[in-house]
């Protein structure tokens, strides 16, 4: 399942510029509009295979995009550890398809060329989850090789990671989940500044009341979402004025052609930023429901100061500014109780302006955020620092050069320095739980219901996968068609189990 940028028009996010450029260049001119939350909407199949550099590639050195902070390395680029991206279309580097990277505890070799796939100095795959399909994955999996999973998007782009046996078959980790390796929890987030953008004026926003906007927006497009946002939001709507904007629950339009311009909306353009401002509160409800993860639905509104009705991140009050800057969906018993307490607020500017506490000097009390933004090792449209795809790429060359080391040492002693251990990601790293309805109880919703049928389906699905490729590696399996055979096995032994 992919997402774009037509079907969440409205809330991309302040998407990081090289992955903007990045995926232009990997789907062709024109693809991807600036912030979109996914890549090549039109190739939800999957990306075209990279086009295989000679041999003689893995001896030279590309122009660099970007090498790391540097090292005192100086090994040739044929000693050292090549770290192969499976997902080659989002290969960080260009032009070339091969490219030294100089970290901090030694240097590495990063290319997407499957040639060198079984190669023995190919140390790490890396695999970016939304490609990632359990029936397409390299076998047999080489026992000298670690698996790394970059994942920043969504749990419902791949639910086969949201289980142990998905998620326990790599080493590595970069996931929204803080627990992960390499975490990337604010990958929406540039700095604390930027939660302190002065927000529209009181006055303004009472003004726009009396014109006959509502007090609450909804805009978004992605209507069939595991988190069943629009079921929820519909029972509020018989409480409460929205202005629904998007596809999904369509109540109204958007005053200018260029505000309904799809490229508009999708990034940080003035005069669409200003317009989503002058509402007092904006539903701010994630696609799907994980432990940490947030994106730009949650903080642009907080950016603007429309106070986030949000649905979400479980733990979200964790990264929270301080203890009164959004309103928990989950903290009201029913819509209906949300939508008396909104509509207390709407006509109490005091106790709104409560929820803009954080936006003066010294309003962000969170010391776990402030330091979390402090700690990171990559920057959001930071020249200074590396993206945190780089920055994952360098956190596997580390470690794999580390990995190399205590091996050789291994040997050399004859087994008096221990081998070292085996590393496995674990389900906490990842996991996220079964979807459930936006309102209602799953028994409440009729058999034929679209949401019924997809999400739950695709989650258990996707733990059967996960399964089916955790014993094929066991049993050393190198044809990837006998994987619909381990899918049929699992299938009736679960049957004959109920």
């Amino acid at each position: 399942v992919r997402r774009g940028a037509a079907q969440e028009a409205g809330m991309g996010g302040p998407a990081p510029l090289w992955l903007a450029l990045a995926l232009a260049l990997a789907c062709g001119a024109g693809k991807v509009a600036a912030g979109a939350e996914a890549p090549c909407e039109a190739e939800a199949e999957g990306w075209p295979p990279a086009a295989v550099p000679p041999a003689a590639a893995f001896g030279a050195v590309a122009a660099p995009s970007y090498r790391g902070p540097g090292n005192n390395d100086t090994r040739p680029n044929r000693a050292l550890p090549i770290l192969l991206w499976w997902s080659g279309s989002l290969f960080p580097h260009f032009p070339g398809d091969t490219e030294r990277i100089d970290c901090p505890r030694g240097s590495c070799l990063a290319t997407r060329s499957r040639r060198v796939a079984r190669h023995r100095r190919t140390k790490a795959l890396i695999f970016y989850g939304t490609d990632f399909r359990a029936y397409e994955a390299p076998l047999p999996r080489l026992p000298h090789q670690t698996w790394a999973l970059f994942h920043e998007e969504s749990p419902m782009n791949n639910y086969v990671l949201s289980h142990s046996p998905g998620i326990g078959l790599f080493n590595y980790t970069a996931t929204f989940r803080r627990e992960s390796d390499y975490p990337l929890t604010l990958q929406w987030l540039p700095d604390a500044a930027y939660l302190q953008h002065p927000p529209v004026p009181l006055a303004e926003k009472d003004a726009w009341r009396r014109q006959g906007y509502a007090p609450v927006l909804y805009m978004q497009s992605h209507c069939d979402v595991p988190s069943d946002r629009d079921r929820y939001v519909r029972e509020l709507m018989k409480y409460i004025q929205v202005d629904s904007y998007g596809k999904c629950l369509h109540n109204r339009e958007l005053p200018s052609e260029r505000l309904r311009d799809t490229s508009t909306a999708t990034t940080e353009d003035s005069e669409f930023m200003t317009f989503v401002g002058r509402y007092k509160f904006h539903l701010a409800l994630e696609n799907a429901i994980c432990n940490d993860y947030m994106t730009e639905k949650l903080w642009r509104p907080m950016h603007l100061g429309a106070v986030p009705v949000y649905r979400g991140s479980p733990v979200v009050r964790d990264w929270m500014p301080n203890n009164l800057s959004i309103i928990l969906i989950d903290d009201f018993h029913s819509p209906q109780e949300l939508a008396k307490y909104l509509d207390f607020l709407d006509k109490n500017g005091e106790e709104y302006l409560k929820y803009l506490e954080y936006k003066k000097p010294g309003g962000i009390k969170n010391q776990f955020l402030l330091e979390s933004l402090e700690r990171r090792e990559w920057g959001v449209n930071d020249m200074t620092l590396p993206n945190y795809l780089n920055g994952f790429e360098c956190f596997i060359c580390d470690r794999e050069n580390t990995r190399v080391k205590e091996e050789q040492e291994h040997k050399k002693s004859r087994k008096k320095f221990p081998a070292p251990k085996p590393r496995v990601a674990q389900f906490k790293h990842m996991g996220c739980p079964m979807p459930t309805p936006g309102f209602g109880s799953v028994e409440d919703i009729s058999g034929g219901d679209s949401w019924k049928e997809m999400w739950l389906q695709d989650y258990w699905q996707s733990l059967d996968q996960g399964e089916a490729l955790t014993a094929m590696i066991h049993h050393n399996e190198s044809h990837q068609g006998r994987f619909w055979d381990y899918m049929h096995e699992i299938f009736l032994k679960r049957t004959r189990h109920h």
